[in-house]
């Protein structure tokens, strides 16, 4: 395991302290959580961007979609239960 030093302003420090020991760990096991929460948050966030990019791509290649107001209706539908038939793609109007 490396060591990393990080400068800490003493209010800041001060509140670290004081949620640590609110939380039952130390200040050490504190800062490690913090930085392992905000790295995956990271790692999260870059794998939706990288899901959102594929699925944009895809459409951009075929063409199609589905309007949000059919495909808003198709949910509500299925969260209510009822039987309904998903809306179809088709091709995206041309912007002028």
């Amino acid at each position: 395991m490396s060591t990393t030093t990080i400068r800490l302003p003493d209010a800041l420090k001060t509140r670290v302290a004081a949620a640590a020991k609110q939380a039952g760990t130390t200040p050490h096991g504190f800062i490690l959580d913090a930085i392992a929460e905000k790295a995956e948050l990271a790692e999260r966030r870059a794998d939706f961007d990288a899901v959102a990019e594929q699925r944009y791509a895809r459409i951009v290649e075929s063409g199609k979609s589905i309007p949000w107001e059919e495909m808003r209706g198709y949910l509500e539908a299925r969260i209510a239960g009822k039987a309904t038939r998903r809306p179809s793609p088709r091709k995206l109007a041309k912007r002028r």
